[in-house]
């Protein structure tokens, strides 16, 4: 019945009808009143359009409120009209108004409840004007019948063409509230790709990294007593890493922050900086490549590709023993990636971590496909990306 309403709106509905009313009230009494040409118009008469026009622009003041409420209040002021013997009024620019209310703001109830009240209210309004008001008096039957005729579809337009307004505007608020709605969606659907990728990219630098590190601090640790200089240069490759690590995250901040600049975006030609991390790590990557790249790749390729090797290779040093296989194939229309490690009996099932998604989701942004598993005492990483045209 309560539509909500900014209280704005509300005022400016409620000045608009008591100006109306101002206006055209006057002008009922003053031009249409019964007997105002030669002898004057009664009291009764006044205070009965008085009441009609309080009643209809009571409902208009409240259309956009309650379309309900305003529909049966323009009936009760058009029932007070017809009582009293009036015929068309000025103030019943009111009715007009409220049935636009109806089909433009109210339920789905409410709206064919305005439309049954246009067309009963034409017929009504005709049969009011033929019988009661004598329009048609002294005139043949045949002529009551065309003019009472043409007074309904008159009345069925002007009515009708009120609620068809107010069903238009309905469409427009309807059109305009899903238009709303789609562009909140992809704005929202726009961020959540943007935050997955962000945390792909944190992922994939920082646990790497990380992994490197530890690697390299376990070995210093065992190595200081026998080896000092072994400490020495873990403790460089840590101190290295760590910078490498540090600058690529502050770049994905500032991507984050100010949604500008590109992130880190390593290509083929620094997989030998990673094969040489994963050394320093104490684990021996034995790379293949066969057949190599027949030109250069896309840019989107050689990104997927370091990505995935990267994760790959971290999860060798983290749950890994001895050497790690590493193959390519550089096929025409797509590149191949198998990446095999033996991991020990008492390591927990892998495959299940962020890890291992972000690789799935590295494939799939260029179109490819990615499978890791386990089989028997290895891990086996599996990728299948296309390469359309290359340079």
């Amino acid at each position: 019945m309560i539509r909500p309403l900014s209280r704005t709106a509300l005022v400016l509905d409620i000045v608009g009808a008591a100006l109306l009313f101002v206006i055209l009230t006057p002008f009922s009494v003053v031009f249409y009143g019964p007997g105002a040409v030669g002898e004057g118009i009664s009291g009764a008469a006044v205070a009965a359009i008085v009441t009609a026009g309080i009643l209809m622009f009571g409902g208009v003041a409240i259309g956009r409120l309650a379309p309900g409420l305003a529909l049966a209040a323009a009936w009760a002021g058009a029932i007070v009209q017809m009582l009293s013997g009036f015929g068309p009024l000025p103030i019943d620019v009111a009715i007009l108004l409220v049935l636009y209310a109806t089909a433009a703001w109210g339920s789905r109830a409410v709206l064919w409840w305005g439309f049954g009240s246009a067309l009963l209210g034409a017929l009504v309004s005709a049969v009011h004007l033929v019988v009661v008001t004598g329009v048609t008096s002294g005139a043949s039957g045949w002529d009551q019948l065309t003019t009472g005729t043409l007074l309904l579809v008159v009345s069925v337009l002007a009515l009708g063409f009120a609620w068809v307004c107010g069903l238009l505007w309905r469409v427009v608020l309807r059109a305009r509230s899903t238009r709303s709605a789609q562009l909140k969606a992809e704005s929202l659907a726009a961020e959540e790709q943007e935050r997955v990728r962000i945390a792909r990219d944190m992922h994939d630098i920082v646990a790497h990294s990380l992994a490197v590190v530890i690697a390299q601090a376990d070995g210093a640790r065992y190595a200081a007593a026998a080896k000092p200089e072994m400490a020495t240069e873990a403790l460089g490759t840590i101190a290295q890493t760590a910078r490498s690590a540090l600058s690529d995250v502050r770049l994905l901040l500032t991507q984050l922050r100010h949604r500008q600049g590109d992130g880190p975006q390593p290509t083929l030609a620094d997989l030998e900086s990673l094969f040489a991390q994963v050394r320093q790590a104490g684990v021996e990557p034995r790379i293949t490549v066969d057949p190599m790249p027949p030109g250069e790749p896309p840019g989107a390729i050689q990104l997927a590709v370091y990505r995935i090797l990267q994760e790959a290779l971290t999860n060798a040093i983290r749950h890994g023993e001895g050497a790690v296989d590493v193959h390519l194939a550089w096929l025409p229309d797509r590149v191949d990636i198998q990446v095999r490690n033996t991991v020990g009996r008492e390591q927990p099932q892998i495959g299940g971590g962020h890890g291992v998604i972000g690789m799935r989701e590295r494939a799939q942004l260029v179109g490819g496909s990615l499978q890791a598993e386990r089989q028997g005492a290895q891990f086996v990483v599996r990728a299948s990306l296309p390469i359309g045209e290359v340079a």
